[in-house]
């Protein structure tokens, strides 16, 4: 069975932001094929991905190696994110569906229960699957590409502290998604700014990890697509 290229490139994402390949190593189609289990094509497909998106860079008589973004592109990332999620709220607002307003009420009423308990581990998964949630409400596929690619790219080159007051964080994206269900664009994008905003101030650069060499195979059920 061909494993999809997609697929590939998702594990291969997935490592880099994990910190298995750190920034500045060279992948090589020989050491990518033998780790997840596929042939070389479909990695060879996945690089080309990765090196729009920003993950990779071809050097040259170099090859592939994994970028190494300075200290002023990853603040433009944080910036940017800024700017991409209230409009991807005030979009919502306008194009959601009911089944986006179920997941996204569902969300929060578990995010406000794990946030009292003090669960921060979960409040993570939840927040990450909050904010993409409210981004596939968008309805554009284009903004959620880009977000996608940013929450990847943050993950990436940043760790976040936890909330000081996470019952607070999640009374906030309550009221986002008040906005989004009245329809209310511009109260939806005022308050994912201002939500944004006391976000990044909670993102610390990561230091560079050493490469981890534990090998496995793709696995298409596994890998997210």
């Amino acid at each position: 069975m061909r494993i999809p290229a997609h697929s590939v490139c998702t594990a291969i994402r997935d490592d880099i932001v994990s910190g298995v390949f750190r920034r500045g190593s060279r992948l090589t189609e020989e050491q990518l094929a033998r780790r997840y289990g596929v042939s070389r094509v479909p990695v060879r497909e996945a690089l080309r991905t990765l090196e729009s998106e920003g993950f990779v860079v071809t050097r040259r008589h170099a090859g592939a190696h994994v970028c190494e973004p300075t200290e002023q592109e990853a603040a433009d990332l944080l910036e940017v994110r800024t700017l991409l999620e209230p409009l991807g709220a005030a979009r919502a607002a306008q194009r959601r569906s009911e089944g986006h307003l179920r997941v996204l009420r569902g969300l929060v009423r578990l995010g406000q229960d794990r946030a009292r308990r003090g669960q921060d581990e979960d409040l993570r998964s939840l927040g990450s699957w909050f904010h993409e949630t409210l981004a596939q409400a968008s309805a554009s596929p284009g903004l959620i590409a880009l977000l996608t690619q940013l929450r990847h790219k943050v993950a990436w080159m940043y760790a976040v502290e936890p909330a000081a007051a996470p019952v607070e964080e999640w009374v906030e994206h309550g009221a986002i998604v008040d906005a989004v269900a009245r329809g209310d664009a511009e109260r939806a994008r005022a308050l994912t700014a201002l939500h944004a905003q006391r976000s990044a101030a909670a993102h610390r650069l990561r230091r560079t990890e050493p490469v981890r060499t534990s090998q496995h195979s793709v696995n298409t059920e596994r890998v997210r697509t």
